[in-house]
């Protein structure tokens, strides 16, 4: 095949390079290691971290019900629990824990009673629940009497006063303060 006219292509024969000037042929890239591996090392932690992570979720959530939950397992320590959250802390929602249709008006009645009397005296009371004794007359009521002594420094003179009351309780999936009567 001739060139076209015109054009300026040579006829000189091609040439090749000399070896010695030849760059060296390049190594042979070393084989990759499959990911397969690493991919299925990463799954299984990933799958054990996760397990883990359920299974303290659980355990956390465990705790914390029975860490939270109300202690009605016998009379006399509902009775307690009942008292300190109506008198001591003052916590209506707690106290109706341990009740059987919510507050009792006549223990709220005693609680304002207090708290009046703390604002005349300019004091705070100390409460404490005394002499706690429970009988059961069958497995689903039982009776439960207490003291209640309210103590408190009034110009510069230690004083108190006791109030025993009797309490009702049922068994209503766990004991519940039902009536308050004072005695």
């Amino acid at each position: 095949m001739q060139p076209p006219a015109g054009s300026q292509v040579s006829r000189v024969p091609a040439q090749r390079t000399p070896p010695e000037q030849l760059a060296p042929p390049a190594p042979a890239p070393a084989p990759a290691r499959p990911k397969r591996r690493l991919r299925t090392v990463l799954a299984v932690v990933a799958g054990v971290l996760a397990l883990l992570c359920a299974g303290g979720g659980v355990v956390g959530f465990v705790l914390y019900d029975r860490a939270t939950a109300p202690d009605r397992s016998a009379p006399d320590v509902v009775v307690v629990n009942y008292l300190q959250a109506v008198l001591v802390t003052r916590d209506d929602n707690r106290a109706a824990l341990f009740t059987c249709d919510g507050s009792l008006q006549v223990m709220d009645d005693y609680r304002d009673q207090i708290v009046s009397r703390e604002q005349e005296l300019k004091v705070a009371f100390s409460i404490n629940i005394e002499n706690v004794v429970a009988s059961k007359p069958d497995s689903s009521s039982a009776v439960v009497t207490a003291v209640i002594r309210r103590s408190a420094m009034v110009d510069g003179v230690q004083q108190s006063l006791t109030d025993p009351w009797r309490f009702e309780l049922r068994d209503q999936n766990g004991w519940r303060v039902c009536s308050a009567q004072p005695m």
